[in-house]
């Protein structure tokens, strides 16, 4: 008799949302995120069609770019857990075979070298940064701001690949 209340009880769990797994939820909120995201770059380019300013074109334009791209990332986190959770490899999955030993080490070294040419690229960020603030209405100091944020971004996902391939 107790097996059958064990058994009703993990089938209510598994009907409820919070019956659902871990990563089942995290799933679900990137698949919900991914749709967002999709909504968000259909409203700006409704919202900013005909838009004839350069500058609120390009600025727009920028901000659309950021938005495909978080929206492909969230595409690409949920196909891996999906595939995960299903023994399947999606092709956005960010799962999958490493490279052999010789393209890791050649990966290795342009990944240092990219390091390098990212930090040195903020250095001089800073250094436009300064010489331009007060340029059309300090639009030039939030694209520089937003470039070194960029690069500080670009040095750490370099870094992470870095070890990735050092410890593969």
């Amino acid at each position: 008799m107790e097996e059958v209340s064990d058994l009703s009880m993990l089938e209510e769990l598994m009907h409820r949302p919070e019956g659902i797994s871990t990563v089942e939820k995290l799933l679900n909120e990137f698949e919900a995120h991914e749709r967002d995201e999709e909504k968000s770059v259909e409203e700006y380019r409704k919202a900013f069609a005909g838009v004839k300013d350069p500058a609120t074109r390009f600025i727009m334009q920028m901000i659309i770019s950021d938005e495909e791209k978080h929206r492909a990332v969230m595409h690409a986190m949920a196909a891996t857990l999906k595939g995960s959770l299903n023994w399947r490899q999606p092709a956005a999955s960010l799962a999958g075979a490493p490279d052999e030993a010789e393209t890791k080490k050649k990966l290795i070294a342009v990944t240092e070298e990219f390091i390098d040419v990212e930090k040195t690229g903020i250095k001089q960020y800073k250094k436009l940064l300064k010489g331009s603030s007060g340029y059309y209405h300090g639009l030039f100091q939030i694209l520089i701001e937003a470039m070194i944020r960029d690069s500080e971004k670009h040095v750490e996902m370099l870094e992470y690949l870095s070890r990735r391939l050092k410890s593969a």
